[in-house]
């Protein structure tokens, strides 16, 4: 799997403009060295701090390292293992499943390509090749089961009557028998096997409905099951992936027989540039402030704030828990992004060991049982409708349970320009600022940003009584 790189090296090599720049718009860096100062108070600190600017912070990492010596590494390794072993038996439950609805689908098709034949009878035009088609059902299948005495061992092993089976085809009824040229030993036999059809004809339609109801009443079932699994799958999914540890390589900070921890959380915030305001105040030129204008631009600017957190820590267990005391480093870094380079920074980290294993997962359910999924809602919804039908009309219940796996309703849905992108378009590199952006707007997001994280490092200063020296780096 692929590891996930910092996100300023991440930006860096998606942003043109910070390609040219190399480095933040500014930064400052806070560092604690003390056994008891723990890192879950700054952090969360920190994080209501960047809520109460409106920047809608978002967790972007969380990784974690133990060494393989300390108790923390043990315990964590035998949580990770119960949520594996959790999330294997429901996985097979859900294959098991699985395998039992594909029966039922090819069940509920072969009954539904014999129902056609019945359905074909009420019609005069197909009323002769249906019939046709049932008789050669009924021989091979019901009338086979008298073994020597069935119309077809007679007509291809007995002397005499070899033309049983087209009498048999030709005939409408069997008062029919009468009209056609036959001798007297095969009308005394094709008589009562026609009746035998006839009945079998009728009574083999109820039962065959019957069947093909209760299937998919048990199809039906069988899939709100799968959805229920897989709801319960999840959580044990995504613990498993989360307490897996990142391989430190050759870091010092961490030995093998030390009781020693290693964290790494990144946090991402945000605010849209408003072009209407700043021209309003002045910070931007007049004509700005036009409507018309505003529309004209492709893509929208925000004042980014990235908080890297770097804690080296010694965990030291209280009752069920532990408690992290230890070094703590925490990094403002402002930058002025658009759309376009923060779309693109949320596909790489889903590049990442996360993203991956949620492409592994998502691979193994629904790009290969997509066309099944349509099976499944043809007989369950009684039509089957276009795909241009299928967008208009919302199902009364749309949820596919192979994407209730990775939590795919959980997520925010996409914008309709980008859902209509290709692959290669996502992927394709992005375009330098023009003039108006590199000359205003990205100056105007850049200054901004700058101001946001000098103020979260200067309130988080003097919220703790910290002295004026700081490690700011314009």
């Amino acid at each position: 799997m692929a590891e996930l790189k910092a996100i300023s090296e991440i930006i860096k090599e998606i942003s043109p403009y910070y390609q040219e720049k190399g480095e933040p718009e500014a930064q400052h860096k806070l560092v604690y060295d003390s056994s008891s100062e723990m890192l879950e108070p700054i952090y969360f600190f920190i994080l209501d701090l960047m809520n109460d600017f409106k920047l809608a912070p978002e967790k972007l990492v969380d990784n974690f390292t133990s060494a393989p010596g300390s108790g923390h590494f043990a315990e964590l390794g035998q949580r990770a293992t119960i949520m594996q072993q959790q999330g294997d038996q429901t996985l097979k439950t859900i294959y098991t499943i699985l395998r039992s609805v594909l029966q039922i689908l090819y069940d509920l098709r072969d009954f539904r390509m014999r129902l056609q034949s019945y359905d074909d009878l009420k019609d005069k035009k197909k009323e002769e090749s249906a019939t046709l088609a049932l008789k050669q059902i009924w021989m091979d299948k019901v009338d086979m089961q008298k073994g020597n005495s069935s119309i077809k061992a007679m007509a291809l092993s007995q002397a005499g009557f070899v033309t049983l089976i087209d009498a048999f085809l030709a005939a409408k009824s069997p008062e029919d028998v009468n009209n056609i040229d036959l001798n007297d030993i095969v009308k005394r036999i094709l008589k009562p096997r026609l009746q035998e059809f006839y009945i079998w004809l009728k009574e083999s339609e109820i039962e065959l409905r019957k069947r093909y109801e209760i299937q998919k009443n048990y199809l039906k079932s069988q899939v709100n099951s799968m959805k229920i699994y897989s709801r319960w799958v999840k959580p044990y999914l995504r613990a498993a992936q989360q307490l897996e540890m990142k391989d430190a390589g050759r870091n010092p900070n961490l030995i093998s027989v030390f009781n020693t921890i290693l964290l790494e959380l990144t946090l991402l915030g945000k605010n849209e540039l408003s072009i209407d305001s700043l021209a309003l105040e002045g910070k931007l030129p007049r004509d700005f402030h036009d409507e018309k204008f505003i529309k004209k631009l492709k893509r929208k600017y925000y004042s980014c704030v990235l908080v890297d957190f770097n804690f080296r820590g010694i965990p030291q267990k209280v009752g069920q828990h532990y408690i992290l005391g230890g070094k703590s480093e925490i990094t403002f870094k402002a930058y002025a992004l658009n759309n376009e380079e923060l779309e693109k920074l949320s596909r790489e980290i889903d590049k990442s060991d996360i993203g991956e294993v949620l492409k592994l997962l998502e691979g193994t359910t629904t790009e290969s049982l997509g066309q099944i999924q349509k099976e499944i809602d043809y007989y369950l919804e009684g039509k089957e409708m276009t795909e241009e039908e299928a967008k208009k009309e919302p199902s009364k219940d749309s949820s596919n349970p192979f994407l209730a796996l990775i939590g795919h309703y959980e997520r925010k849905e996409k914008k309709e320009e980008e859902a209509k992108k290709t692959p290669e378009e996502l992927d394709k590199p992005i375009k330098s600022d023009n003039w108006i952006e590199r000359e205003h707007l990205r100056p105007a997001v850049a200054a901004a940003a700058k101001g946001t994280i000098f103020k979260l490092f200067e309130i988080y200063k003097k919220a703790h009584g910290m002295p004026a020296f700081d490690f700011y780096q314009p």
